[in-house]
């Protein structure tokens, strides 16, 4: 089974307009993985799987036969080192997973192209730049919001209590996004300075709130915490907070 010249030049071709318009999307996110990353990896998986169905053709004996799929499997394993380069650790979260994940399927396009798998190289590009492109706003509408909650703290006015309970929520991988200090107020029975913050944080979807209302009540001069408006009972814990 041999391959012309000129269909070898459609296919590489036609990776680095498939694989560029992915890489596109990722660069205009200045993303870690651009348009020639993106590019590079779909021509060279399709060179490869070229290489693989067609190079050997009379380099072996008779009553042997070429696996492709062996090849295709390589680089399918190979390419997770490249998308493990993208992804980053900031400050507790996960960043460059969407990147990788392009990265991956990106391989997959270039191998279907090499194989002469050209629907199907259309078709997933397609996909994929709809999912990166469409679904980001509702992405960000839904999921984005459902994670956003208020936290109110209300605790004896000190010295460093902000940082300690900021503390606690980076531990618990919150995110705070927006913070807001009240007008100290003074205890009538016991003198001392209360003070109410407001916090708009984001919450991981796989949050283990219970364990952050009694971190947070377990600091010192911590007197009652609020969650989206409503007073967590510091004695159960009983509520249902998600």
């Amino acid at each position: 089974m041999t391959i012309e010249y000129w269909e070898v030049l459609v296919r590489l071709f036609l990776t680095i307009i498939l694989g560029g318009l992915i890489g596109f999307e990722r660069e205009s996110h200045n993303r870690p993985a651009g348009f020639r990353t993106h590019i590079l990896v779909c021509s060279g998986s399709a060179l490869i799987m070229m290489v693989s169905a067609y190079g050997f053709t009379g380099q072996i004996g008779e009553g042997f036969e070429v696996d492709p799929g062996r090849i295709a499997a390589g680089v399918v394993t190979g390419i997770g080192f490249i998308g493990a380069g993208t992804i980053l650790q900031q400050r507790g979260s996960i960043r460059g997973l969407t990147t990788a994940a392009t990265i991956w399927v990106v391989s997959g396009v270039g191998l279907a192209v090499g194989i002469g798998f050209y629907l199907g190289a259309v078709v997933t590009t397609v996909f994929v730049l709809a999912s990166l492109l469409m679904l980001r706003g509702f992405e960000k509408k839904y999921f984005f919001r459902r994670r956003l909650k208020s936290l109110q703290v209300r605790a004896v006015d000190q010295p460093g209590l902000l940082g300690r309970i900021a503390a606690t929520l980076g531990a618990m991988m919150i995110n705070i996004r927006k913070s807001d200090l009240n007008t100290p107020e003074q205890h009538e029975a016991t003198g001392e300075e209360l003070i109410d913050i407001e916090f708009l944080v984001e919450v991981p979807l796989d949050a283990n709130l219970k364990g952050l209302f009694s971190r947070l009540y377990n600091l010192k001069g911590v007197i009652e915490v609020r969650w989206q408006g409503e007073v967590v009972d510091m004695q159960g814990l009983s509520g249902d907070y998600l």
